[in-house]
């Protein structure tokens, strides 16, 4: 196994282990912005594990998908904020 094998691997490891604790977090809450925080951390640890797989498989392609996540995960945060700003007004 080589430095990058390795590194994969690992990286791997560490993204999985994010994602189930983000999830417990979405479980969990208490509230409704502890959710949707916690859904934006998985979206973006998704970025991460497609890039991974991008780079094991060598395919540039699944690059543009991890930006087309990345940028509707932000659009729908900042859905949400306006949403949150929208209700504390009333």
């Amino acid at each position: 196994m080589n430095v990058l094998e390795g590194a994969l691997v690992l990286s791997s490891v560490m993204l999985a282990l994010a994602v189930v604790l983000a999830f417990l977090r979405l479980l969990r809450g208490p509230s409704l912005p502890d959710r949707v925080v916690a859904f934006d951390l998985m979206t973006s640890v998704a970025v991460g594990i497609i890039v991974l797989y991008a780079i094991a498989t060598k395919e540039t392609v699944f690059l543009d998908v991890a930006v087309v996540l990345a940028l509707i995960s932000f659009l729908g945060t900042i859905a949400f904020a306006r949403y949150l700003e929208q209700r504390g007004r009333s």
